[in-house]
């Protein structure tokens, strides 16, 4: 649960949140990050980038790792500055190899209802980072969205 040395984050730097594991309780979790991403004036288009990448951690780590069992918890960790948003998602499960996941490209996997989470939070992200064990995610999303230059 530390931090990868490329994210440019502390420990100390991030909140931590523990979820039930339910759809519910996780949709909260993402309304106060994104809530917080809007006091630090980031643009709609990063926005709707972190948006989609952690609704895709969190209802993994639900369904996925957590088996929709209600007795678990999810950890949700995150640091918002006006330059980088990180966020990390664990839960309480086994665990899985991201590159053992098909590639929901590849015209066998194209009819699959599943498969494209990861390919969505690699493609929106700066950065997309597993812990060893599988069952954590961490995401980095730099904001170098162009400001409007300020008249005055």
């Amino acid at each position: 649960m530390t931090v990868p040395n490329e994210f440019g984050v502390r420990e100390a730097d991030l909140v931590e949140l523990v979820v039930p594991n339910d759809l519910r309780s996780v949709r909260q979790s993402e309304a106060r990050i994104i809530n917080e991403l809007t006091s630090c004036k980031y643009g709609a288009d990063v926005t709707f980038a972190i948006k989609l990448a952690l609704e895709e951690a969190l209802t993994n780590a639900v369904k996925h790792g957590n088996d929709n069992d209600a007795s678990k918890r999810l950890v949700v960790r995150y640091s918002i500055t006006p330059t980088r948003t990180v966020i990390m998602v664990r839960d309480e499960g086994h665990g899985f190899t991201p590159n053992r996941v098909p590639d929901p490209t590849a015209d066998e996997n194209l009819e699959r209802p599943s498969g494209r989470g990861i390919m969505l939070m690699q493609a929106y992200m700066t950065r997309v980072h597993f812990n060893e064990a599988g069952n954590e995610i961490w995401l980095l999303k730099e904001n170098r969205e162009e400001r409007p230059a300020s008249t005055g």
